[in-house]
Parts: structure tokens; C-alpha cells; sequence
């Protein structure tokens, strides 16, 4: 776990901040930067709920598949130009509806749509090829890495380069890089940030905490985060563990966190402690998610058997920068 100022500064610590993982999903915030420089917010209309859409893992809910595919249609797109796959909704009412309508779900289900519905637009808007708009060496993706790297503050040939689940190429680098590209998103500004990227982030901030329930979906972590927090905090979810923050205030910082089995379970409760012991959480904020924080562990009877427990122990940096 890393904690960073907009700055740069390193302040607090669990375990190897110089640890590379994958953002996964946690990287979407940034692939969505180049998409508003680049016009297509104006030229295709989008709104705070659109944007937050393009940086989401959503549910898959009713919305979230309606606007995913309303996004498709202003670029006169349609589902078969997803390359995204299709699996079940994340969400479980969305998927028992499927379920008991007998209905497969679709590319536009899968939590990654709308980022690829965004990528489409973007070669739309720029006259770009959009059959393989997923390649590590097509115009937009080379855009979106040059972001990534800007914001991570490393070169882009240090960052390691994979495939993510939903076919477009993951980031590998540091813990401390990417809290620092999320505190880079709670103080633009402060993190020296050219004025028309600080804009950039400056909207996608606005958009995933005015519209938090198009970045996850009901009930679920991410999005009662920031709706608890009034937007002060914006929060995002990678797969394997991986979860980053950027706190608005009443410090602005940048939080990554990697659980590192990869496991789900003790994640949530994990970034409210740390969350909590950076001064970042008011104590009613907490109670308010709560649940979250130390889930209970029943038996297949339904007994109460126990609870998961997250044991954080934060260290102040002794670095002056990352």
C-alpha cells in the first residue's frame, strides 16, 4: 500500500511501495483523458453520466446497458462492435432477470462496455480504425499510454504492458506511481498538471463522484464509497485486488492499495482502515459503511461463525518523494 501527495511526496506506507502490479481497471480514470483533449465529449454530447460510464466497472444493471449502448449509437456503432466479450452482470438482480428470461448476456453487460463504447468513439471522432481499436500499437492506445505514463510519472517504456481481461492493455508499475497518479487526480493543480489535462481530470473527477452509481452500481463498494464521502473521495476497483483512492480533502492524496493473493474479501475493509488511519474518513463516514469494514463469516446453516478483519499498520515514509 502507497500513499502520495499531488506532489509527489511519499507519506505513509504498508508493506513495498515500489512493488509493480497491474492497475487493471483502476487505470480506466486515465484512459479517459485523452478521449475529452481529443473533442469527443463535444462532439458526441456526453454528459457526467457518460463519462462516469467510460471509466466504470458497473453492474451491468438496466442503465448501465442502456446508456452503454446509447453511447454505441451516437457513433453509429452497434453491440457487434464491442471487443470487449460478454460475461453475466455483476450485478445480482441483473443477472436473475437474465436468468429467468432465458438471455444470454451480451458484450454490453460485460462492466468494461462503456470504456470500449468511449474507445470507439474516439476513433470515430478521429477517423481512426475501430476493428482494432484493442492493439497495443493502434494511433488511440499509443495516446493512452503516453496519459498513463504522464500521470504515473514514469516513461512509458518503464511501464510493463499486459492484456486485460477485457482485451485492451493493462499497466503494470509501481504502487507508489499509482498513488501518485491518483493524487494527481485530487489536486491537478498541485501536481503540475498542464492546464487542459488538469481540466480533463478535473471532469472525469466531477463525473465519477456526481455519478457514482454509474462507476460500480447499487449497493456495491465503490460507489457507496464516494456517495458516503459526498464526493470528497473518489474511489476505483481493479481486479485482483487492486483498489486506488484519491482524496479531495480535507488533505488531498493519492491511495493504491494491492491485496497481494488477489482476493476480494478483506479488500473492502482494508481501504476504509487505511482510509481511517490517514484522517481521510470522518467517524460518521465510517459508521456509514461500516458493513464493509469487518463482513461476517456464516455457516452454510446461516450461523454467525465469525468475521474477516482487516489488519492494516500504516508506517509514515521516511522518502521525500516517489
Amino acid at each position: 500500500m502507497a500513499a502520495a501527495t499531488p506532489e509527489g511526496r511519499l507519506v505513509a506506507l504498508q508493506g513495498d511501495p515500489g512493488v509493480a502490479t497491474f492497475l487493471r481497471s483502476a487505470a480506466k480514470p486515465f484512459q479517459c483523458v485523452p478521449l475529452l483533449l481529443a473533442g469527443v465529449a463535444e462532439r458526441f454530447g456526453l454528459d457526467a453520466a457518460d463519462v462516469a460510464l467510460i471509466c466504470a466497472s458497473h453492474g451491468g444493471t438496466p442503465e448501465h446497458v442502456r446508456r452503454a449502448a446509447d453511447l454505441l449509437a451516437r457513433g453509429g456503432f452497434g453491440v457487434e462492435d464491442l471487443l470487449c466479450g460478454a460475461h453475466p452482470p455483476f450485478d445480482a438482480e441483473a443477472a436473475e432477470r437474465l436468468r429467468q428470461e432465458g438471455r444470454k448476456p451480451t458484450p454490453l453487460h460485460n462492466n468494461c462496455s462503456g470504456k470500449h463504447a468511449g474507445m470507439l468513439l474516439a476513433c470515430r471522432a478521429l477517423d481512426l480504425p475501430t476493428g482494432s481499436y484493442l492493439d497495443l500499437d493502434h494511433p488511440w492506445q499509443q495516446r493512452i499510454l503516453a496519459q498513463m505514463a504522464s500521470f504515473l510519472r514514469l516513461p512509458a517504456g518503464e511501464i510493463g504492458i499486459g492484456v486485460d481481461g477485457c482485451g485492451v492493455p493493462s499497466f503494470h508499475a509501481p504502487l507508489a506511481a499509482a498513488a501518485r497518479a491518483y493524487a494527481a487526480l485530487a489536486d491537478p493543480r498541485a501536481a503540475g498538471l498542464g492546464p487542459e489535462v488538469a481540466a480533463a481530470a478535473a471532469t472525469i473527477v466531477h463525473a465519477m463522484t456526481g455519478v457514482p452509481e454509474m462507476v460500480a452500481g447499487p449497493g456495491r463498494f465503490t460507489t457507496r464509497l464516494m456517495e458516503a464521502t459526498g464526493g470528497r473521495v473518489l474511489a476505483k476497483e481493479g481486479a485482483e485486488g487492486f483498489y486506488s483512492v484519491a482524496v479531495r480533502g480535507p488533505v488531498a492524496l493519492g491511495i493504491a492499495v494491492k491485496i497481494a493473493d488477489g482476493g476480494l474479501r478483506c479488500r473492502d475493509g482494508v481501504v476504509l482502515d487505511v482510509l481511517r488511519q490517514l484522517g481521510s474518513l470522518s467517524g460518521a463516514e465510517f459508521e456509514t459503511l461500516r458493513e464493509f469494514h469487518a463482513p461476517e463469516l456464516r455457516s452454510v446453516r446461516g450461523l454467525r461463525v465469525g468475521e474477516i478483519r482487516p489488519e492494516v499498520d500504516l508506517e509514515e515514509a521516511a522518502t521525500e518523494e516517489v
